[in-house]
């Protein structure tokens, strides 16, 4: 039976005009979008975790959990990221999960949702919500040659996923996250008051097997 080995790919490279600082820097929840996200990652099972910056690189607070992938030319927009980001994964990776350093409310439930997924042979993935796809993403490595023709400038997998809908199994994640974009300080402000409202989790004992819902 093939091996599946399934990294994490954070997409983190952006300027955050509108937000007034690149989007990896912003504090949500009393950390950075950058490291909540690799938390993301990390929770739902992937590895290796590799994270693609360009604006602010340099004032990143250190990220030894990932491996750093540059994008100088990161103005030309998301698509460049996610092949740079795909190119640098290990050769016995097998897939991506792919998600976006603005969507802080995503969880490691969804995570792990679109992974079994591909454990059962899709090719790729993408989670979807009230019947609309968002991510995370999963791209299974076959794929990515793909992306040469769709990821351009600011767009990533989603020409890729309309496309070639003959590839995608749409994984239903209504209830385990919330796709909503930061890209406005308004938007920020929503996101941090949803994040307040949120019933305290409930400490119980831990169920092998049980998926579990803990945020990102």
């Amino acid at each position: 039976m093939e091996q599946r080995n399934v990294a994490g790919l954070l997409l983190a490279a952006g300027g955050g005009r509108r937000l007034g600082r690149p989007k990896a820097l912003v504090e949500f929840d009393g950390e950075p979008l950058v490291r909540r996200a690799l938390r993301l990652l990390a929770g739902g099972g992937c590895a290796p975790v590799h994270v693609v910056v360009g604006a602010g690189a340099n004032d990143l607070p250190p990220l030894p959990e990932a491996v750093l992938v540059r994008n100088p030319d990161w103005y030309r927009g998301m698509g460049l990221s996610l092949r740079l980001g795909l190119a640098s994964l290990p050769t016995h990776v097998t897939a991506a999960v792919v998600v976006l350093v603005d969507q802080p409310l995503l969880t490691p439930a969804a995570v792990r949702r679109v992974r079994a997924a591909y454990d059962c042979g899709a090719a790729v993935a993408t989670a979807t919500y009230a019947g609309r796809p968002g991510h995370p993403v999963l791209l299974g490595r076959d794929t990515w040659p793909l992306l040469e023709r769709y990821a351009t400038g600011d767009r990533g997998a989603r020409d890729l996923l309309r496309a070639r809908p003959d590839l995608v199994v749409r994984v239903p994640c209504d209830g385990v996250g919330d796709p909503a974009d930061l890209d406005t300080p308004a938007d920020l402000a929503r996101a941090a008051q949803e994040v307040s409202a949120a019933p305290a989790p409930v400490h119980q004992a831990v169920v092998v097997g049980d998926e579990g819902q803990g945020s990102g």
